[in-house]
């Protein structure tokens, strides 16, 4: 077994250990692909995966709206209290660092393997949610100036 197979194999056995699922079945997934010689797949997973996945986080987010479960009135009254003024600034602060994120990992790719571990160690060590590379390269490119 190869060494990248390896460290798949790793971070899923975190995902296992940690109780995280998502993890565990990202990193299997992405095993069986590299196992089952579909590799093919990771340019395209690569390239189009954020997408679909910030897709897929979105319908979910805006279910309640879909649903009825937040009603039009619901939504008025978030401008008119002080923990929904909050809540809307901090949503669009970190869709900023989202933004300055996915240009500093384009433009920067070796650091994409470090902020990549560090999401999968946060979400497997400390029951994180993996919404955050992207936001972490936000950060990073505040603290390095870069985006």
């Amino acid at each position: 077994m190869d060494i990248t197979s390896l460290l798949l194999l790793g971070f899923a056995a975190l995902g296992i250990i940690s109780k995280n699922s998502p993890i565990t079945i990202a990193m299997v997934v992405l095993l069986l692909l590299r196992v089952l010689g579909l590799q093919q797949t990771f340019p395209w997973l690569e390239k189009y995966g954020l997408t679909v996945g910030i897709i897929v986080l979105t319908i979910g987010v805006m279910t309640p709206l879909a649903s009825g479960k937040i009603s039009l009135d619901t939504i008025w009254h978030s401008f008119l209290h002080w923990k929904s003024l909050a809540a809307i600034a901090v949503g669009i602060l970190v869709a900023y660092l989202g933004g300055r994120g996915a240009l500093l990992m384009g433009s920067q790719p070796t650091i994409v393997a470090g902020l990549l571990i560090g999401t999968v160690l946060g979400v497997a060590l400390f029951k994180g949610v993996p919404v955050g590379p992207l936001i972490a390269a936000g950060i990073l490119s505040l603290l390095i100036g870069r985006g």
